[in-house]
């Protein structure tokens, strides 16, 4: 089927302005749409983190519908997380996919261990935190080797990312799944706001 661009950032794509991702995110407008990310970063993995029920009451009884975090990422310095909720799980697993795609931002990688200094960008280039929540994480820099020291939620999203050294530090209930997705992608995103 082919994909009519709604919005400013789509045409601009669809006209070839645009021909590349840090484009797109340099260029300051909102991605609203998955199909732009589909274009510009075609080789993106993803991974269900969660599903889960949820539920509502309403006046005609109870409502259930299941919610799905997911992850997207090229393993190449692009992550995005995102949730969907619909009352049955394909449908959920698919608005999560598109919501993480539509949350998509590059991190920055460098080598900032003070055990390695080879200079490649194989971690985080200094010490960054995320809170979501209760749930605080801490990335620190890792010598070329180490691997990813984390938890498997905060390992599969920094993996995503194209993190491969860290050391990671975590408090608060961790067992929330979403709340530490969401503090990890917190920490990541921060390492192309503080400088150095």
């Amino acid at each position: 089927m082919e994909w009519l661009p709604k919005t400013r950032l789509g045409k601009l794509i669809a006209e070839g302005k645009i021909k590349n991702i840090d484009d797109a995110l340099a260029s300051g407008l909102p991605i609203k749409e998955p199909e732009i990310v589909d274009i510009l970063l075609p080789e993106l993995d993803e991974d269900i983190l969660e599903i889960s029920m949820v539920q509502r009451v309403t006046d005609s009884g109870r409502r259930t519908k299941f919610r799905v975090t997911a992850v997207v990422g090229n393993r190449n310095g692009y992550v995005g997380i995102g949730v969907g909720k619909a009352s049955q799980v394909a449908p959920a697993i698919q608005k999560a996919i598109e919501n993480a795609k539509m949350n998509i931002f590059r991190v920055e990688r460098g080598c900032g261990s003070w055990e390695c200094g080879c200079g490649s960008s194989h971690s985080v280039p200094f010490k960054v935190s995320g809170v979501c929540g209760s749930v605080k994480v801490t990335l620190i820099p890792g010598p070329k080797g180490l691997g990813i020291v984390a938890a498997d939620v905060a390992k599969r999203v920094v993996d995503l990312a194209g993190v491969k050294d860290v050391w990671s530090i975590t408090s608060g209930e961790t067992r929330t799944t979403l709340n530490f997705a969401m503090a990890t992608f917190d920490a990541l995103r921060r390492t192309c706001f503080i400088k150095r």
